[in-house]
């Protein structure tokens, strides 16, 4: 198990049951510190996590509890602020559900210390058991996203397995009132390279866990899918204002790059 004082892992929780706590103690066999924030649960998936932060102490575990539901992004804003006023540079944002693969934080941890500028982006691996209107609508989104940022330079905009920087991923989430539930992680994703902070993509398994194993899901199918229309919208908007500037934040993404 690596500590770090630098590195946290952070874990948004809603309602997640019984999962949260094994992924939360995979977490813990890996990386140290591990933060929890619950959104706003109700289902006691928390009581036990609390417990374990008690035993173990806050410097390993700690658990921050939201008075509400209020979405993943909330959820990440949340815990990057308070990782900001500790002093902490990099979160790595780890899904409380058991799809993101936990023998994948250290090597993440390590390319963000290498390359602390980046947010490191997971790129999914995906099983068999992937549903096939989750890859076909996911191809849509990868290739806005592509539009959005005039590149390829994002591989993945839905995975949410990432390591990111905190001040400048606090200062961009801070700025904007959306971004904060299934919209999150790919606002956040084009907002960061419109800001100059460069991407750097790595391969990691995704699984996705059925109901009857314990898999927890709380995607709407209308209700995120016109969540996700209206993100793009804006952004297509957003980029044709601004066109030039963010061309030249790319050019100057890749000259960076190429330079090293």
């Amino acid at each position: 198990m690596t500590a770090s004082a630098t590195h946290l892992v952070l874990i948004p929780s809603f309602n997640t049951g019984p999962r949260l706590l094994r992924t939360v103690r995979e977490a813990l066999a890996v990386w140290s510190p591990v933060w929890v924030v619950v959104d706003g649960s109700d289902d006691g998936s928390d009581t036990p996590v609390s417990a374990l932060a008690t035993e173990l102490g806050h410097q390993r575990l700690r658990v921050f509890k939201l008075p509400n539901n209020s979405g993943k992004g909330a959820a990440v804003l949340h815990g990057l602020g308070l990782a900001l006023a500790e002093k902490f540079t990099h979160a790595l944002v780890l899904d409380a559900d058991g799809q993101h693969p936990i023998d994948h934080i250290a090597p993440f941890m390590a390319a963000s210390a290498a390359q602390p500028e980046c947010l490191i982006l997971g790129r999914p691996v995906f099983g068999p058991e992937v549903p096939l209107e989750r890859l076909y609508g996911r191809k849509l989104s990868v290739g806005l996203v592509h539009l959005e940022c005039l590149g390829r330079d994002i591989g993945d905009p839905l995975f949410g397995f990432r390591v990111y920087p905190v001040a400048p991923t606090h200062a961009a989430l801070s700025a904007l009132r959306s971004a904060r539930r299934y919209d999150f992680d790919p606002e956040i994703a084009v907002r960061l390279f419109w800001r100059g902070v460069p991407p750097l993509n790595l391969p990691a398994p995704c699984r996705y866990i059925a109901k009857a194993d314990g898999g927890v899901s709380h995607f709407h199918y209308v209700r995120d899918n016109l969540r996700m229309i209206w993100l793009h919208t804006r952004l297509l908007l957003r980029l044709l204002v601004t066109f030039p500037a963010i061309l030249a934040t790319r050019r100057r993404l890749h000259a960076r790059k190429s330079s090293r």
